[in-house]
């Protein structure tokens, strides 16, 4: 391994570093209360050594949108190309998708899904903001190609596809986010996954063409 190599290997541990730490203040704090300082601190860096790697504490949580973002996409475009099953149940193993996200790390999507629908996007470079841009792409894309075929096959009301992906999106932040405002009344309570479940069920009855869902076509 060359010198240049070795520097670039290295350089990019630091950088997941710092994105590592950064998820576990981000998830304690949330965005607003979390700080370089404490990021550097948990890193066990110094905030000066942050800088060369993140222009300010935006970039350094986009980079974590892009991460969930990332594996987002491929649960989704993984739903989309099971060749053994029909459109109808594609839209059940996407609720599935869906949740195994917000399963894996609760607080960080509930950060990033409050990150995107704030005005801290424009204070990204336009690199980092495109490639955001590319994978919100990427995954709305996959959810409408799964009702699109089913358009294709006539099990599907002829609706517009990215208007669909657009509906479940949008389901699935909002009852996030709402899910995680009730907790603040009760703690014990989680009611996410059969809620998501029977919001998908309702969609998934509305969208069928005679109104009922049979998962068998």
């Amino acid at each position: 391994m060359g010198i240049e190599e070795r520097k670039e290997r290295e350089k990019e541990q630091r950088r997941q570093q710092i994105i590592n730490a950064a998820e576990r203040v981000f998830a304690a704090k949330g965005f607003s209360g979390a700080t370089i300082e404490n990021i550097a601190e948990e890193a066990e860096l110094s905030p000066a050594t942050l800088y060369l790697y993140f222009k300010n504490k935006d970039e350094l949580y986009a980079s974590l949108n892009l991460k969930m973002l990332k594996v987002l996409v491929e649960k989704i475009e993984d739903v989309r190309n099971r060749k053994n099953l029909s459109p109808a149940k594609k839209i059940r193993a996407l609720e599935n998708a869906l949740y195994d996200v917000y399963e894996h790390d609760p607080m960080n999507v509930i950060n990033v899904l409050r990150f995107q629908s704030s005005e801290e996007l424009k204070n990204l470079s336009p690199e980092l903001a495109n490639q955001i841009k590319d994978d919100a792409r990427k995954y709305l894309r996959a959810i409408a190609g799964i009702f699109e075929d089913g358009v294709q096959i006539g099990s599907f009301l002829d609706r517009h596809p990215v208007a669909f992906a657009d509906i479940v999106w949008g389901l699935f932040a909002g009852l996030v986010l709402w899910e995680h405002t009730k907790k603040g009344f009760d703690p014990r309570k989680d009611f996410l996954r059969p809620t998501l479940g029977f919001a998908i069920e309702i969609i998934s009855r509305g969208i069928k063409k005679n109104g009922r869902l049979n998962i068998d076509n």
